[in-house]
């Protein structure tokens, strides 16, 4: 009985807060969207198999005699240089941390990459990104013809 009764005092004082806190609808105060805040990034993820990108683990049932470079349900953790270009001597603005599981013999894969910067504008700040399908990420860049 004290421990319901304890329960609801706590549901009531969270309840209270979610109103007081949150914001709704009202005809007296409009609504002002704020503006929406675009930044381009653009950065190279420089990756060298064995070096940087090394197989952790992989299954029991599978061998290395399947005659592939990516061998079915292998785990693949990687540490790359986060650079500002394509070529190998750019200046390092952060570092690429993730894994990546291999699924399929089609070289399917379930991602987990974590940008991280450290230099620069974005000194300390990071980008998650979990994707699922073909190697490579499921981020799309987008050209400006001039």
């Amino acid at each position: 009985m004290r421990g319901t009764l304890m329960l609801t005092w706590i549901l009531i004082i969270c309840l209270s807060q979610v109103a007081v806190q949150s914001q709704y609808y009202s005809k007296t105060q409009p609504y002002h969207p704020r503006p929406v805040k675009v930044t381009n990034l653009h950065f190279f993820m420089h990756e060298t198999a064995g070096i940087t990108a090394v197989q952790v683990a992989q299954a029991n049932i599978t061998s290395n005699d399947n005659n592939s470079s990516v061998p079915f349900a292998s785990l693949v953790a990687f540490n790359d240089p986060l650079r500002t270009g394509p070529e190998p001597d750019s200046r390092v603005i952060g570092n690429v941390q993730g894994i990546a599981l291999l699924s399929r013999m089609n070289a399917s894969s379930t991602q987990y990459i974590d940008f991280g910067f450290n230099t620069g504008r974005f000194n300390g700040s990071s980008i998650s990104v979990f994707s699922r399908g073909e190697p490579g990420l499921a981020v799309l860049e987008e050209e400006e013809n001039s």
